[in-house]
């Protein structure tokens, strides 16, 4: 599917849109509930979503969307999808909670099983990435707009790790011998994968649950800058594939270098 500019056009500024809810609900108190998951949604979570999905079916009436708050779909309907919008209404809802202003609005389009256009709104920060496969990657802020370079220069000893909730300790673990790691702890899942577009981290370890909504925009973004994401077998992730759309653990990079001398995984 072609990306012209009118749809991207369209797409962001429904994420801006969808970035000034966010804000308004950031002013007022939280209303919590826990998912059967044991994780924490918002009102703003629940608002945000439909929010998203009514616009972007309105948007390309043709494609369905799928969202981390409406995600109860089979296999059996998703693999017939040629393409389809995935969509984290407020990534980083704990985040959110907790009024760090580490959170975002993921949007993604993933077509044949690979995304292919992603955005990264972080409302309170004043940032934009997106990226288009085959096109570059871009970050929009402080009314600047302006292309992400490709990195390419191998980690040093002193690799710098972006982390969230994972222990730290497992992460130093699965470091080879000869590192000493600064670990870098931030927000929510997309935007310590923008630290890493914008070379601030080396990579972004994740030993824990995350689904595939957190990771699809990223997937674009770094894929544009030569990095790429993988699980602990090196293995590239997947998407609409699985009967499940949780992810494994993984890793986020900037760089094309050979991660299999960095890290070994139990």
């Amino acid at each position: 599917m072609h990306i012209s500019h009118e749809l991207l056009q369209s797409t962001l500024d429904i994420a801006y849109q969808a970035g000034e809810h966010l804000k308004d609900f950031y002013k007022t108190p939280v209303k919590i509930s826990t998912k059967p998951d044991n994780t924490p949604v918002t009102n703003a979570d629940l608002f945000v979503s439909h929010f998203l999905t009514q616009k972007l079916t309105a948007l390309t009436p043709d494609i369905p969307v799928l969202s981390e708050e409406n995600c109860n779909i089979p296999l059996a309907e998703r693999s017939s999808w040629a393409r389809y919008w995935l969509i984290d209404p407020l990534d980083g809802t704990q985040q959110f909670i907790n009024r760090t202003d580490q959170f975002s609005v993921m949007i993604c389009l993933v077509e044949y099983n690979q995304p292919q256009f992603g955005i990264i709104h972080a409302p309170m920060l004043g940032k934009t990435y997106y990226a288009v496969r085959g096109k570059g990657a871009f970050l929009w802020e402080n009314n600047r707009l302006r292309q992400l370079e490709r990195l390419s220069e191998t980690p040093t000893i002193n690799i710098k790790i972006a982390f969230g909730s994972s222990d730290p300790e497992k992460i130093r673990r699965c470091l080879r011998a000869g590192y000493n790691p600064i670990l870098m702890p931030y927000g929510s899942s997309s935007l310590k994968a923008g630290l890493v577009a914008e070379g601030i981290a080396d990579c972004y370890v994740r030993l824990g649950k995350t689904g595939e909504w957190d990771t699809a925009a990223a997937e674009v973004l770094l894929g544009e800058l030569g990095g790429t994401i993988f699980d602990i077998s090196f293995r590239p992730l997947s998407y609409n594939r699985r009967d499940t759309l949780i992810n494994p653990h993984f890793v986020m990079t900037n760089a094309r270098v050979d991660w299999h001398n960095i890290f070994q995984f139990d």
